[in-house]
């Protein structure tokens, strides 16, 4: 899990590096993430409904094998078409992994312990994403960027082999499985998120329309051909469950939020506070330092306290750091920047336990795949929507639009807040 987070934003760093060995415009190297993030998004609910008919622990050593191979080819590609396949590969053993990762946590700790295992999972995410861009300049610090994907082989055969002894073998639904449908779920996800990534992008509006209109034309032939599905691949059957439907929106709202303020406050200490790169660097990392040390902490209080009050006081401070965050004086302090960060981080990580075990306690166990995948998807999703929402921002105020990216923020945290309070009356506390 560690490695597939890494791997989502890990080649940022190396893209000009890429770009300059491969001798293609820095344009085109972006697609070296832009594959990987569609390939990865587009597959979670197929995965996850597999996951459910042929067995979690299979998906997710499959996805393993796949990820570590594709690292491989990555390692080896001679040009911009060559590694583009390698990444899509790598994408889709990537959702492998996270699409049934959250429902693995349900079948490996007993259940008084599962908010404290949600929380060990979270903290491996966060501890990811806080030192990819170090991992990252380190490797690059030591050899070219193909040391960037050949570091990941030794480390997925050792997870493999401790999976093979180790991951338990979970039930199987008898329903065959859906491969029109699996398409028709790619594609919708795949073209709105290409959507979203072309509108952050600045692409022309009509590239940008006819993605999103041709993704919810596909989405809709969807529901109408699995109407009757016992375990829909888009899992209708899970949002007409209120706190299953408020937590999954409330994930989306916070990692909209997330997006907006990680994509937004690096131009904001740079071009408004005049940092240094390296300043900001370290003034960025508060926030997913301090997600990584909540995460476990939030997870133990889920165990004994209801997750839409634990969620809702999470993204409640959130939003009040990014209020500070936009309000931040002319010339602040470094402490003044660093402690409005701290807070932001531990409004999230206070939430993202608690929500996720909410999300996944209130979908039946047979549909903890379909439950993992919207936990993912919801995931990336949101950080897309956010990175796109700040990129218009900047568009639309230029100078100023950090702080009304930051702004905007707030507001879906407060929205998220106001989700989360809500799942204490639609269900009773033990299931909220």
């Amino acid at each position: 899990m560690a490695m597939a987070t890494l791997d989502t934003a890990i080649a940022n760093v190396a893209l000009p590096a890429i770009a300059a060995d491969l001798h293609v415009s820095p344009a085109d190297a972006v697609w070296v993430v832009n594959a990987y993030q569609i390939a990865l998004v587009a597959t979670l609910l197929p995965l996850a409904a597999l996951g459910e008919i042929v067995g979690l622990n299979r998906i997710y050593l499959g996805g393993l094998l796949l990820f570590t191979l594709a690292s491989l080819a990555c390692a080896c590609a001679w040009s911009l078409e060559s590694l583009l396949v390698a990444r899509v590969l790598q994408g889709l053993g990537a959702a492998g992994v996270m699409s049934v990762n959250t429902a693995m946590v349900r079948f490996v700790y007993p259940e008084r312990m599962l908010g404290r295992g949600f929380g060990h999972n979270a903290l491996v995410v966060a501890t990811a994403f806080t030192l990819g861009p170090t991992v990252a300049s380190g490797i690059l610090a030591l050899g070219p960027w193909p040391w960037l994907f050949a570091i990941n082989i030794p480390f997925g055969l050792l997870a493999i082999v401790i999976g093979i002894r180790t991951l338990p073998h979970t039930p199987r639904a008898v329903h065959a499985f859906d491969f029109p449908g699996a398409l028709l779920t790619a594609g919708s996800v795949g073209l709105v998120v290409l959507g979203i990534g072309s509108a952050a992008h600045k692409a022309g509006p009509a590239l940008v329309v006819s993605e999103l209109v041709a993704g919810v034309l596909l989405g809709w032939l969807l529901l109408r051909r699995q109407a009757d599905h016992p375990a829909p691949m888009l899992p209708i059957d899970l949002f007409r469950r209120p706190v299953f439907a408020l937590s999954a929106a409330t994930a989306i709202c916070s990692f909209t939020a997330q997006g907006l303020g990680f994509v937004a406050l690096p131009f904001y200490l740079e071009d408004v506070l005049g940092r240094s790169q390296v300043e900001t660097g370290f003034f960025m990392t508060p926030w997913p330092l301090m997600v990584a040390i909540m995460a476990p902490v939030a997870g133990r209080l889920s165990d004994r306290y209801p997750a839409g009050v634990l969620g809702g006081i999470g993204l409640a401070v959130l939003m009040l750091g990014m209020v500070l965050l936009a309000l931040l004086p002319a010339n602040p302090l470094m402490a003044d920047i660093v402690w409005r960060m701290a807070l932001c981080g531990v409004g999230f990580g206070f939430f993202q336990t608690p929500n996720m075990k909410a999300l996944m306690f209130s979908a039946p166990s047979g549909r903890s795949g379909s439950a993992s995948g919207i936990v993912a998807t919801a995931r990336l999703t949101g950080q897309t929507t956010g990175a796109a929402l700040a990129a218009l921002c900047f568009v639309l105020a230029d100078r100023e639009g950090a702080t009304v990216a930051l702004a905007l923020g707030a507001g879906f945290a407060a929205l998220g807040s106001v989700m989360s309070f809500l799942r204490m009356a639609v269900a009773s506390p033990h299931k909220t």
